[in-house]
């Protein structure tokens, strides 16, 4: 059917075609013409940057930074015992407080018979304290569950048992040194 209606249409423009030569350089002045069009489009044409690479780089680098910093931000702070009741935000207070004079004592006890004692203790204070950052860890995730509430008052607890005995131990070991040296002035 198109090919009818194809057959039909040239059948009916058939004496009215154009069928005289061109003039004479038509086709010199055709080339010529294309040959402007082509110039104006080279001097269009962007000339290459090379920043373009680099502004890549620092927009995938400003990309990253801001992706760890927005990860950074919903990443949950670690609660203490402060953070679940004013109560136990005191009872924080205190044992630190405890805690951080029985180290004062104990330093203040340091001598050459006592070192090896002191070096003992505060190794068993720093796992101790390991410990509490797990259980700050766990009361995080579990939403103040009351058994990680009591595992970190006992490790507080735990802590000043071990300052308190180390003490108890020194005075031991001075009550033996004066001892023998009053033994050796009769």
């Amino acid at each position: 059917m198109k090919k009818d209606n194809i057959d039909h249409l040239f059948g009916r423009l058939e004496n009215e075609f154009d069928m005289d030569l061109p003039n004479s350089g038509h086709q010199n002045r055709f080339l010529e013409k294309l040959k402007q069009q082509d110039t104006i489009a080279d001097n269009n044409t962007p000339k290459t940057s090379y920043w373009k690479p680099f502004l890549a780089v620092a927009a995938s680098i400003i990309l990253c930074i801001c992706i760890v910093t927005m990860m950074q931000q919903q990443k949950p702070e670690l609660k203490g015992l402060a953070s679940v009741s004013p109560e136990l935000s005191r009872t924080q207070d205190f044992f630190t407080l405890a805690i951080q004079n029985e180290l004062a004592i104990l330093e203040a006890e340091r001598s050459p018979e006592t070192e090896e004692l002191i070096n003992d203790a505060l190794k068993q204070l720093h796992v101790l304290e390991s410990d509490y950052k797990k259980l700050k860890k766990d009361l995080t995730e579990s939403g103040d569950d009351k058994r990680v509430v009591y595992a970190m008052i006992s490790n507080f607890q735990n802590r000043i048992d071990v300052l308190e005995h180390v003490l108890e131990n020194i005075e031991e070991v001075k009550s033996f040194k004066n001892n023998k040296s009053n033994h050796n002035t009769l």
